[in-house]
């Protein structure tokens, strides 16, 4: 009983603050999303955030999120630890990271605006201690269920990304980039990780650590988020942050390949021309409809703006002192996806099985924590003609919050499995969705 009351104080003391704060114009929605999304004036919200947190409930039984015509969704996998990342092996095997945020370290405090932040990312289904393994899933008779769930890795620290090239099974770590032995039809891997890099950690704002390898697996491409909002802990904490970073394999040598990316997640090869493109989400603080999160071509050696800029060339004055020279060389985004959507997971589907999402990138959707209203939850598609993105995006999934806009899941990473299907790792669910397209009536 006391601890619904604290969370129903909690909640109108939230509300309160909500209507206290100007969040910047209303828009459509829509306005904020394709090559050339409306850009209000920023709204700073001073010492404290707004939250508009949708508390994460779950899925009660026999209910699961809302597809799009042409598709059935069923729960490929179910009762995992907060699943946040997918990998397919070579044989069909499904790989998936269930992993949270490793512990705060000494430096990074919080205070009272820490304290608060870390209830709210509870009642979001996050901010719990991390599973820190890698389960695999099989589904070896084609149902679309996994019938075996084993544990394929464990003791890590807060895994994210994963990459196979060769026989070495490639995993970012919060803190490191490790390699394992792998074998096709390998269950569970004993041996030790051999570390090949450590990467930037600390403070770890943003801990994701996503992982591509090249086609031919001489590189690895490493996404690396920002360790603040915008800037306000120093710059000497973004070392090799707000990154893309290329590393060898063979020897652990490290250079920055982009920069300027607040926090870069979802990462994935353009087929049609063999660019790397990324899923980034953008700055928070300066009203509802600023910054879109966004989608881009990965330019080697591009500059995209964090912190001094966003969007291009729009400064973010908050950010002093201001890099005026270095603004000049910002480039514009490809495809905005929505202020505050958190748009983490991406992967592009071509001619697949998946009923009218064919030829383009499909995006996980977390959902937002500090908007009114709420937005993103979902997962979406984007068509493509000649390698770039083209028209308003389309709905695949949905259903994520409930009439009281409460959370019963909030999807992450997406992957299009051999047989054609979506897969979705769905974190406040605790389960891995597969769509795929719907079954024809009989006549």
């Amino acid at each position: 009983m006391a601890a619904n009351f604290f969370w129903r104080f909690l909640f109108a003391l939230t509300a309160t603050a909500l209507a206290a704060c100007d969040r910047g114009p209303e828009m459509p929605e829509s306005a904020g999303y394709g090559p050339n999304p409306t850009l209000p004036s920023p709204h700073p919200t001073g010492a404290f955030p707004y939250v508009n947190i949708a508390r994460a409930v779950g899925w009660p039984s026999g209910e699961k999120p809302t597809p799009a015509e042409g598709l059935d969704v069923e729960a490929f996998a179910t009762g995992l630890d907060h699943p946040r990342w997918l990998y397919e092996l070579p044989n069909g095997d499904i790989l998936v990271a269930e992993t949270d945020a490793p512990p705060k370290s000494e430096n990074e405090g919080g205070g009272v605006r820490g304290f608060f932040m870390g209830l709210y990312m509870r009642q979001a289904g996050s901010n719990k201690p991390s599973a820190n393994r890698i389960t695999l899933l099989r589904d070896a008779d084609g149902d679309g269920v996994a019938e075996t769930k084993e544990v394929f890795l464990e003791n890590l620290n807060s895994p994210f990304g994963m990459a196979l090239v060769g026989d070495q099974l490639y995993v970012a770590n919060a803190d490191s980039l490790v390699r394992f032995p792998y074998k096709e039809g390998d269950t569970r891997i004993e041996a030790p990780p051999e570390k090949v890099v450590e990467l930037p950690s600390g403070r770890n704002h943003h801990w994701t650590k996503s992982l591509v390898a090249d086609p031919v697996g001489s590189r690895l491409y490493v996404g690396v988020g920002s360790n603040s909002n915008a800037a306000e802990n120093g710059m000497e904490e973004e070392h090799n942050r707000a990154d893309i970073l290329e590393i060898d394999p063979a020897t652990g040598d490290t250079r920055v390949f982009a920069s300027g990316l607040r926090n870069p997640v979802g990462m994935d090869w353009n087929p049609a021309t063999g660019d790397l493109w990324v899923a980034v989400n953008e700055r928070d603080e300066i009203g509802d409809n600023l910054v879109p999160d966004y989608m881009t071509k990965v330019r080697e050696g591009a500059f995209y703006g964090w912190p001094y800029s966003y969007y291009g060339q729009h400064v973010d004055e908050r950010v002093q002192p201001q890099d005026r020279e270095l603004v000049k060389q910002a480039i514009r985004p490809d495809y905005a996806l929505g202020s505050h959507t958190a748009s983490l997971g991406f992967t592009f589907v071509g001619d697949s099985a998946l009923g009218p999402f064919q030829n383009g990138a499909i995006i996980g959707q977390h959902g937002s924590w500090n908007r009114s209203p709420r937005v993103g939850y979902r997962v979406l598609f984007v068509k493509f003609e000649n390698g770039a993105p083209v028209g308003a995006p389309k709905e695949v999934l949905t259903g994520f919050l409930n009439e009281r806009g409460e959370a019963r899941g909030r999807p992450v990473g997406v992957i299009v499995d051999k047989r054609g299907a979506l897969l979705v790792a769905d974190d406040a669910g605790g389960v891995v969705w597969r769509a795929s397209a719907a079954k024809k009536q009989a006549e």
